[in-house]
């Protein structure tokens, strides 16, 4: 059985693995769409909530995607309506976010 620290250990490495991953679907989004990290942010985020879907799940359903994968249905919906809105709001400030 693993100690206290061993799980807390597996629980860290786990939490960095996700962590870079959400980092590389949000450098997709920019290069791709051209948002701002922070926009890229909250579109996997969007995406995430409206489709019910974990957000390192949908952080690698995006990279597989930039690797040829083709996106499953929900998630291309809602990957694309979440970039429609950032880019709106970047274009114009006044409009809520």
């Amino acid at each position: 059985m693993p100690t206290r620290l061993e799980r807390e250990n597996a629980q860290l490495r786990q939490a960095v693995d996700s962590h870079a991953t959400v980092d590389q679907a949000i450098g997709v989004l920019v290069a791709v769409h051209r948002l701002t990290p922070t926009a890229g942010f909250d579109v996997l985020r969007e995406v995430s909530q409206h489709a019910n879907i974990k957000l390192h799940a949908v952080a690698e359903t995006v990279i597989d995607w930039a690797l040829g994968t083709s996106l499953p249905p929900p998630v291309g919906r809602q990957l694309d309506a979440a970039v429609q809105r950032r880019l709106r709001a970047e274009n114009d400030p006044d409009r809520p976010g």
